[in-house]
């Protein structure tokens, strides 16, 4: 039975574009069929498409990544996926970007040796850069939270006479769900903001004894 060569694509999102390394495994010869594409991140492998591929891949097949942070960006991670598919599997891979990490022509030991080099560098570079990146954003929503930035869902207004309705609801006079409604918003959220108001109307009345 002929080796196959499999092609492995990965965006950390799915707004983000396959295309430049789709272009780039299908130049290389590589049938669309026989190219995995997850859209996740790259943070370890519980990756579907990942997983299918290497249920495929038998010895002496060879997997192509454009580049080594495509393949992930857990350095741990990578050196154990690049040793099961090196020596369990006793396939090759093949980083485009990085014409080095070609297991396909490092067979002797400097090459072997070279290219265990060049990937843990490259891997702990790919993670470094991982760790920036959410060291960057967590300081950025910091940032933002100091200038008065809210984030998540914008809190609907209460209507100006919600005391009113309050005290019409309070009295069993309209249901939860009528005043959720007249509030314009959802049980669950109108729930929270009755609990809201009570504890307003209870600091109130402590300030004023």
């Amino acid at each position: 039975m002929a080796n196959k060569v499999y092609g492995y694509i990965r965006v950390s999102t799915r707004e983000q574009n396959i295309e430049r390394q789709l272009i780039s495994l299908v130049e290389a010869g590589i049938e669309k069929k026989s190219i995995y594409i997850d859209k996740q991140s790259g943070k370890d492998f519980c990756r579907p498409a990942y997983k299918t591929m290497m249920r495929q891949v038998r010895e002496g097949d060879l997997i192509v990544v454009k580049s080594i942070d495509r393949l992930g960006r857990n350095y741990q991670e990578i050196m154990e996926q690049w040793r099961l598919i090196t020596k369990e599997k006793g396939a090759d891979i093949r980083i485009q970007d990085m014409p080095l990490l070609d297991t396909t022509k490092t067979k002797d030991l400097l090459g072997t040796f070279i290219s265990d080099v060049v990937l843990q560098l490259l891997s702990f570079v790919a993670e470094n850069e991982r760790e920036n990146i959410r060291r960057r954003q967590a300081e950025g929503i910091a940032a933002a939270k100091a200038r008065g930035v809210r984030f998540g869902k914008p809190v609907i207004p209460m209507p100006d006479n919600f005391p009113e309705l309050y005290k019409e609801w309070e009295a069993e006079r309209i249901s939860i769900g009528e005043l959720a409604e007249l509030c314009n918003m959802g049980r669950s959220t109108m729930y929270k903001r009755i609990g809201e108001y009570r504890a307003r109307l209870y600091r109130e009345g402590d300030s004023r004894s």
